[in-house]
């Protein structure tokens, strides 16, 4: 493998990692909110008197059904996103890893010479 090459791998990796990073700040996002919305579940099913829902910036009043659905589909939509992240970060991972090792292999080239 030339420098050149090198290069060009080493720059790849670099913006593999950067990719690792905003995956994993995205994982940490959808994990922030699926706790939220487990504990306004949780809220909800408590509740014995009015529940209110809020639409954009309004305040309405719902039923306990209602705001219980709202809340069970946003929670399984971000955890459909959890798994999609969680999947490409493992394909990435793995892709990581193998351009690290190609990276090593060439180092050691150089090193040799």
């Amino acid at each position: 493998m030339e420098r050149d090459q090198l290069e060009k791998l080493t720059m790849n990796y670099q913006k593999m990692q950067e990719q690792l990073q905003n995956i994993a700040m995205q994982k940490q996002q959808y994990e922030a909110q699926k706790q939220e919305y487990k504990q306004a579940e949780e809220e909800i099913g408590k509740a014995s008197g009015k529940v209110y829902s809020t639409i954009g910036g309004v305040i309405i009043e719902t039923t306990k059904e209602e705001a219980l659905s709202n809340i069970k589909e946003k929670k399984e939509f971000v955890e459909m996103r959890l798994n999609l992240i969680s999947k490409q970060g493992d394909e990435l991972s793995k892709k990581e890893a193998e351009m690290r090792a190609q990276i090593n292999e060439a180092i050691k080239g150089f090193q040799e010479k």
